[in-house]
Order: C-alpha cells, then sequence, then structure tokens
C-alpha cells in the first residue's frame, strides 16, 4: 500500500540561501501522512472527539540533498509493518524522481490519558498486505 502526495516549495519553507529549513521536511510527511489517512476514510477530528489521537513514536531520517525554493516536490509514503497498535511508514520526499529525504515512521494511536489504543478500523483494514 502506497500513497503519493505533491507540493510546492515556497519562501517560507526555505532559509535565507533558498534551500529548505531541515524541520519542514517533517512537516511534509506530516501533510502526506494525514491526506493519506483522510483518504482511507479516517476523521481525525472525530477521532480526536472520540478521545483517539496519532503520534509519532519513533523516526529516523536522512537528509540526502537539498530541495529549493520554488521545486515540486513528491512525498511517496509505504506502509512498512503494522500491528493493531501501530503503524510502520517508509517516506520519501522526491524532486523529479530525485529522492532528497527519506524517513522510517512509526505511528501509534493514543487515548486522551496518553494510553496506546488500537487503530482505527480503517487502517486496520488499509494495513494487511
Amino acid at each position: 500500500m502506497s500513497h503519493r502526495f505533491e507540493l510546492n516549495v515556497y519562501y517560507e519553507d526555505t532559509d535565507m540561501g533558498g534551500i529548505v529549513y531541515y524541520a519542514n521536511y517533517l512537516k511534509f510527511i506530516e501533510r502526506a501522512r494525514s491526506t493519506w489517512v483522510a483518504q482511507l476514510g479516517v476523521d481525525q477530528l472525530a477521532l480526536q472527539a472520540a478521545g483517539v489521537v496519532f503520534a509519532v513514536r519513533a523516526i529516523q531520517a536522512e537528509y540526502l540533498a537539498p530541495a529549493r525554493l520554488g521545486d515540486v516536490l513528491e512525498v511517496v509514503s509505504q506502509r512498512r509493518a503494522s500491528t493493531p497498535a501501530r503503524w510502520i511508514l517508509h517516506q520519501e520526499v522526491q524532486r523529479a524522481g530525485q529522492v532528497l529525504f527519506t524517513a522510517e515512521v512509526t505511528i501509534v494511536a493514543l487515548t486522551e490519558a496518553g494510553k496506546p489504543t488500537r487503530l482505527p478500523a480503517e487502517l486496520r483494514r488499509n494495513s494487511n498486505p
């Protein structure tokens, strides 16, 4: 299972040299994940109202090449593994097929009290190979 998300690099995403600020790659992959989750049928506002939220449990990232002001980027997200309570993803930020950034991300669901809980049925259903 995979997902593709396109975005443009704006001035606000860059430093004074026109290079994407390193922390913004995390925002880019978060936007891609949020879009993907919504497309799978998960209403995060309804989930939050029911007392369940998503959290990043772990992330390992590599910066391979810079993105620049004006670039059109694509975030490619792929499910690597899953359990009833975890979604493990590989995400890449690409420019015209060139990989600029990679991340291995573990997503979990938590209750309002911060306790682990099962992922929503839509993700569990779509997480099976």
